[in-house]
């Protein structure tokens, strides 16, 4: 068993694991939006592909009627990772933090989240999964990192705590081993 494992280390260091490549061509139907409306808020996001073949993820952040964040959305079929695992971002944001969230199983009610801060100039933004802190409805939990060995579902995600307008471009999404 320790040599399979070996080898799927070796292989994700050779070939990294690309979540989303976003391109021109790229299909983004699966990314879904989610803001604060859910809970009655008003902030509103968007997402779509900028000219140039970028994610694009823009909008207002609004703090009425309790609200104060938007997201972006992505499941899939699930991947296999490690304790060494890292997510790598290739990106451009405005100068804002920003969260990227994973959660192991669609299903459950909690993600795990960290905090990034953009530049304002194109970047890699490197997160080792075992950092990773769980959270539910931006409340921090109780519970051990992220120790799972799979992600199903990713979101990035700005919550400051203020009334603002954001724009993220995103590049892509990748796994890499440490």
């Amino acid at each position: 068993m320790k040599f399979l494992s070996g080898l799927f280390l070796l292989a994700l260091l050779l070939n990294p694991t690309v979540l989303f490549d976003f391109n021109e061509s790229a299909e983004i139907n699966r990314w879904q939006v989610v803001d604060d409306v859910v809970m009655g808020g008003v902030s509103s996001g968007n997402f779509e592909l900028s000219p140039e073949g970028h994610g694009l993820f823009y909008g207002e952040v609004s703090l009425e009627n309790g609200g104060g964040f938007s997201s972006i959305r992505y499941r899939f079929q699930g991947t296999t990772v490690t304790p060494d695992t890292n997510v790598r971002l290739r990106l451009k944001g405005d100068g804002k933090p920003y969260q990227f969230l994973v959660k192991h199983d669609v299903r459950s009610y909690y993600s795990y989240t960290a905090e990034f801060q953009t530049t304002g100039d194109w970047q890699v933004v490197e997160i080792p999964l075992s950092e990773m802190k769980p959270e539910f409805r931006g409340n921090l939990l109780n519970q051990a990192n992220f120790a799972h060995n799979q992600i199903q579902e990713v979101h990035i995600q700005i919550a400051n705590g203020k009334e603002e307008s954001f724009r993220l471009l995103i590049d892509e999404i990748m796994l890499v081993e440490e």
